[in-house]
């Protein structure tokens, strides 16, 4: 038995959406901020959960590892960290669960088995999710030293990788919803036929009209034998001889 198409489209886009979520998480992108007072006008200061980057648009140099207190003091800092590492580990636990459910090596698929995984994985898209929106509805209100604030790539990657991780555990999950509805069969009460308490009926009694061996209205026609064709042989004789003339008869 092959593997099923659902725990395919599952395990293919769980790891993908992991990968993103990860760029997500580490990458210092998840906002950008434009047209900074009193600085050059081609500096674009990119921060994210971890680490706030200086770039400039007409070369490639990347200053790191920036300090900006009241940044990192925001809420939506602390509890975007927290969801972002849960959703990280509760993914890698969702694919090796899922993994050993899907049965590469075995006969059948375990679908309870993998549907938990599936379930996991569905749950770690939501937390994934969950930080991503809220810091986008909020990332105006964030502080910053300039009004040109811009969405970063890591929020669109947080994005992806989210529904990605949400579409391949919703799908994987449908194996709980078959494993109940099989287990729901076993338990329906079977139908046994009635027994009726009346007795047996009556044979009923058919009258069968007898044939007489006197009465018969089709001929019998036996074989002859050869006795019977001696015998007759014999009487013709007989009968030419006495019609033989004699001479007193002339």
């Amino acid at each position: 038995m092959r593997t099923p198409g659902i725990f395919i489209f599952g395990m293919v886009l769980a790891p993908c959406g992991w990968i993103l979520e990860l760029i997500c998480t580490v990458a210092p992108a998840w906002r950008t901020i434009n047209n900074l007072p009193g600085q050059s006008s081609d500096l674009v200061l990119q921060q994210g959960l971890w680490d706030i980057c200086r770039t400039f648009t007409s070369s490639r140099d990347i200053q790191c590892n920036q300090q900006d207190t009241q940044y990192f003091s925001a809420q939506i800092i602390e509890i975007a960290r927290a969801l972002m590492l849960s959703s990280l580990i509760l993914n890698l636990i969702g694919i090796g669960v899922a993994s050993v459910g899907v049965r590469c090596w075995t006969e059948k698929p375990h679908w309870t088995v993998a549907g938990v995984g599936g379930l996991l994985i569905f749950i770690s898209g939501v937390l994934t999710i969950i930080p991503v929106a809220w810091y986008t509805h909020i990332m105006t209100s964030i502080f910053s030293a300039s009004t040109d604030v811009r969405v970063g790539y890591c929020l669109v990657l947080g994005f992806i990788g989210g529904i990605m991780e949400v579409l391949g555990g919703l799908v994987m999950s449908i194996g709980l919803c078959r494993r109940c509805g099989a287990r729901k069969r076993d338990e329906r009460p079977r139908a046994f036929p009635v027994k009726s308490t009346r007795g047996p009926s009556p044979a009923h009694r058919v009258t069968v009209p007898s044939i007489s061996s006197s009465v018969s209205s089709v001929p019998y026609y036996s074989r002859p034998s050869e006795t019977d064709f001696t015998r007759d042989k014999r009487q013709q004789d007989s009968t030419a001889y006495r019609a033989r003339p004699y001479d007193t008869d002339l």
